[in-house]
């Protein structure tokens, strides 16, 4: 991870419904969610939900995979820990370990 790669990362977050996209898909976990549900769930019109989904997407944040004709949409999980642990290297004067974050 670099600051480029982390500032791409923030701007893809920086829109509310692209947040609510990412912390829905971190709360369904490994199974994800169909673009139809998250629309669903969301309150998102679905041609809207699919720019939101390629953006976040292309931060390297969520990724899918087809099945049939539906695309599932998950948390790109390493990338994630990756860009959260980046986020976190300077805390406490160089102590991340002493920063709880729910374990």
């Amino acid at each position: 991870m670099n600051d480029e790669t982390a500032v791409k990362i923030l701007a893809a977050l920086a829109q509310s419904t692209r947040f609510n996209v990412f912390r829905l898909l971190i709360r369904k976990g490994p199974s994800g969610l169909s673009a139809g549900a998250i629309a669903e769930e969301l309150k998102v019109a679905q041609n809207t939900l699919s720019t939101h989904l390629n953006i976040l997407t292309n931060a390297g944040i969520i990724t899918f995979t087809r099945e049939g004709r539906t695309l599932i949409y998950r948390i790109e999980l390493e990338n994630t820990k990756n860009f959260m642990d980046y986020l976190v290297t300077d805390c406490c004067e160089g102590q991340p370990e002493l920063c709880s974050f729910g374990e």
